[in-house]
């Protein structure tokens, strides 16, 4: 069976806040998390390998359970990198999230490849990369939609109107962007 690889930033799963700070266009946190679910769920095959790039979930240690509940409802082999409201107040990864069952350890940034295309991904933003003068890509979160791309670079965050609280693929994340 032929995998699927996809990308998705900054879901904040249980983050009640996030709703209205960000103008999402949801009316509660449980309905929130579950438009990201059944999106996630829409594309990803049991198979299919999902790049989370930070701020997975939101006050972890109060809401366990649901954070644990939710990451097994989500299909895929999950990957996350590393997001600042992932880590706990001496920065290191939650125990929450440790405890999951990624695919991998989770990373602060991670080289892969798409598409034939080197891909650097990271939470946050850069403005130099591996391999960017080869063209390399390079996807990030963390910014909500505030923080253009330069060069071929991207937000990837659930927040952009062209990934719409879904995982999205390579190929649409890069649609239009001069490679």
């Amino acid at each position: 069976m032929f995998v699927q690889k996809f990308y998705i930033a900054d879901t904040h799963l249980s983050h009640e806040r996030i709703i209205r700070m960000c103008a999402r266009p949801f009316a509660s946190i449980d309905e929130h998390d579950e438009a990201i679910v059944a999106n996630w769920n829409s594309v990803v095959r049991d198979n299919d390998i999902v790049y989370h790039l930070g701020d997975f979930g939101f006050q972890l240690g109060i809401n366990s359970d649901r954070i644990r509940a939710l990451f097994h409802r989500l299909r895929g082999h999950k990957y996350l990198i590393i997001g600042n409201h992932d880590v706990d107040r001496r920065g290191d990864l939650h125990p929450t999230l440790a405890a999951l069952d990624w695919a991998a350890r989770p990373e602060h940034a991670l080289r892969t490849r798409d598409g034939g295309r080197d891909l650097w991904l990271s939470h946050h933003a850069a403005r130099v990369w591996p391999s960017q003068h080869y063209g390399s890509f390079h996807f990030y979160g963390h910014s909500h939609g505030n923080l253009p791309g330069q060069g071929l670079s991207r937000d990837v965050g659930v927040d952009l109107p062209d990934v719409a609280f879904m995982p999205r693929t390579f190929a649409e994340l890069t649609k239009g962007i001069e490679a």
